[in-house]
């Protein structure tokens, strides 16, 4: 066996660092593209949807993928390309922490405009 096949994995080679990598990465994805679309939405034109849950889910898929990304860059035994899902890592925990980010300023502008408070009539 050559020193190649000893340090190095295939690409199409799967292990739980490269999964847990991947579905990091695709957490906090989702969350930045929820949060990216409420932003892109002015204020009191998401719909029928509470811009502080829409700001809610977005920062739980980017924290979620955060930490997922941090669980398997602490756990990886070898460097970039050893197939321990660090590369992967490191994108995950970058993408969530941008949703994270994204998912709070949506929070802060549904509360300075008031769109996530509920109206009572005769108040």
């Amino acid at each position: 066996m050559s020193a190649h096949h000893v340090f190095a994995a295939a690409v199409y080679d799967s292990g739980p660092g490269r999964l847990g990598a991947a579905t990091g990465a695709l957490l906090g994805l989702a969350g930045l593209v929820v949060a990216g679309l409420a932003l892109a939405r002015p204020a009191g034109r998401i719909g029928s949807v509470n811009p502080s849950l829409v700001a809610g889910a977005a920062m739980a898929a980017g924290l979620t993928g955060l930490a997922l990304g941090g669980l398997v860059a602490a756990t990886a035994d070898g460097g970039i390309g050893t197939g321990n899902g660090l590369g992967g890592a490191y994108v995950a925990m970058l993408v969530g922490l941008i949703a994270t980010v994204l998912g709070g300023l949506v929070l802060a502008r549904s509360r300075r405009t008031g769109a996530g408070a509920s109206v009572r009539p005769g108040s």
